[in-house]
């Protein structure tokens, strides 16, 4: 999508800074964004008016000294290698790119052009970085939790629905990430007495066919992995748990303030402000090899009471003292 096709999508100059004219006398950089979600979610707007946020505040305006090319809603593998295509044919000074599914074609079409991700799980892992202290190559970023932290999502929801026997979990079985997530809940669900059904979220009539197939009585819950289509699909998934009664839980905010029970994750539009801090490093002359990866500080637990309501489920008060934002 275009420029300002885009910029007419999202709507209201005010919450993005890009009417102002290039001045004479001063360079213009150019900054590359992909990303595999829709431009016109709102939580693609979230991160990105977050990131321009950010960079105003480091004294970088589009339109005056940075121009900002946007490649979004590369739903699949095929559309997303024409993606970033398009951004490399470009020629950025740097790209700003957003989880593994952007990151890894990226990288496979670029040693030279400086990348900062955003919201990657294991990038050692997956080889992006040959350490999270030094990088060593093109790219650097700021992850989005470690894959154990994907047993703090069942032992919530145990705490929350502790009738709790069954689960389905969302993931996307084509990504290393949704394999990895699953292992790591795995390796929790027997000791909180729970078996695990993988579910996956390719498309509306997977997710919908595998909640259906799943879900059977008052003891089953429900588990959505971080990942673009658990955001992409998310009020489907929303609809499924309540019209099943599932308990569930998400990777972020806001599915839980689209109506579903709690969610526990990191900020995705704070990460997005903070990459802007190494993309002004990075147009300033720094290597992304000399830039730590950066990781989250900061996990929100955030808990929906009338969805807590309307399965019939009393919130401990335990977990509500840990909550970070309860919704009335």
């Amino acid at each position: 999508m275009r420029r300002r096709q885009f910029i007419t999508l999202l709507g209201g100059a005010a919450a993005w800074p890009f009417a102002a004219s290039a001045q004479q006398g001063e360079r213009m950089r150019r900054i590359g964004v992909l990303s595999a979600l829709a431009a016109d979610d709102s939580e693609t707007q979230a991160r990105l008016t977050a990131f321009a946020q950010g960079l105003q505040q480091l004294g970088w305006t589009s339109g005056r000294n940075v121009r900002i090319d946007y490649r979004l809603g590369a739903g699949d593998a095929e559309r997303m290698h024409r993606r970033v295509a398009e951004v490399i044919e470009l020629a950025p000074d740097v790209i700003l790119a957003n989880g593994t599914s952007a990151v890894g074609p990226l990288i496979q079409a670029t040693r030279t052009i400086p990348i900062v991700f955003v919201n990657v799980t294991d990038p050692v892992g997956a080889g992006y970085v040959a350490s999270l202290a030094r990088p060593g190559g093109n790219v650097t970023g700021f992850t989005l939790f470690e894959y154990g932290m994907s047993g703090k999502w069942l032992e919530l929801l145990k705490h929350v629905a502790p009738h709790l026997t069954r689960a389905a979990v969302l993931r996307d079985p084509t990504q290393p990430t949704g394999i990895a997530q699953l292992a790591a809940l795995h390796s929790v669900a027997p000791s909180l007495g729970v078996e695990l059904s993988p579910v996956g979220v390719r498309d509306r009539d997977e997710i919908e066919r595998g909640v259906d197939a799943f879900a059977r009585g008052s003891n089953d819950g429900l588990i959505v992995t971080a990942g673009v289509r658990g955001i992409t699909y998310r009020d489907l998934i929303i609809t499924l748990a309540a019209r099943y009664r599932l308990p569930a839980i998400y990777p972020y905010r806001i599915a839980t303030i689209g109506g579903g029970l709690m969610s526990y994750g990191v900020d995705s539009a704070d990460s997005y402000r903070r990459s802007a801090s190494y993309v002004d490093r990075i147009l300033k002359g720094e290597k992304p090899a000399d830039l730590p990866v950066q990781q989250p500080t900061k996990f929100d637990l955030v808990i929906n009471l009338k969805s807590a309501k309307a399965l019939g489920l009393e919130v401990p008060p335990t977990v509500l003292a840990r909550a970070d934002e309860v919704i009335e």
